[in-house]
């Protein structure tokens, strides 16, 4: 390799639209082998997550007034359910996990400095959790008034929802704690 073939792995490092592509990639890649072949069949990071979110919605709903039905005889942990409306059934999918995983890859991708990441990362999958968990609650709410409403207010509405929460975190991120406007500059 000729000295200018070595120094374009360099430079395309120091590229830091190029760095944070490579870099979010390479974990999210790793992430899949990691979550898909050890931590979603081993299920107790699932289970977890979801008794959680039960529990978080059950305290909303119960500081709001609704009584809350009683626990079906199977699988506990995923029914949640308020008098005159149905139990609500949370599956793996719905327990926010993989929306954790895609927003700390872009905080660990994207430049800034390791402190800062060291506390917005927590707070910010704290923040989603408990937005996942008001969701439930409020979908919950939702079926004692039409459960027909149910799948709209699911695949939609809390989607831009969260998915929106998700993307002002990022935004916050970028804006206030990367250094990013410092990268710019010539």
């Amino acid at each position: 390799m000729s000295a200018p073939d070595r120094a374009l792995p360099a430079r395309l490092w120091a590229d830091p639209l190029l760095r944070f592509l490579i870099v979010a990639i390479g974990l999210y890649i790793s992430w899949q082998f990691l979550f898909h072949g050890l931590l979603h069949p081993w299920g107790q990071l699932d289970r977890w997550t979801i008794n959680s979110l039960v529990q978080l919605a059950t305290v909303l709903l119960t500081a709001l007034g609704y009584e809350m039905l009683p626990e079906p005889r199977v699988d506990l942990e995923r029914y949640i359910g308020v008098q005159g409306g149905s139990h609500l059934w949370i599956g793996d999918p719905c327990n926010g996990i993989p929306l954790f995983a895609v927003f700390s890859i872009f905080i660990i991708a994207f430049p800034g400095p390791w402190r800062h990441k060291a506390w917005f990362i927590p707070v910010g999958l704290a923040l989603i959790h408990l937005l996942n968990a008001i969701r439930v609650a409020v979908l919950c709410m939702v079926v004692t008034i039409s459960y027909d409403w149910l799948n709209f207010n699911h695949d939609y509405t809390f989607y831009i929802v969260v998915y929106g929460a998700v993307f002002l975190l990022w935004y916050i991120w970028v804006a206030r704690f990367s250094g990013w406007r410092e990268l710019k500059r010539p």
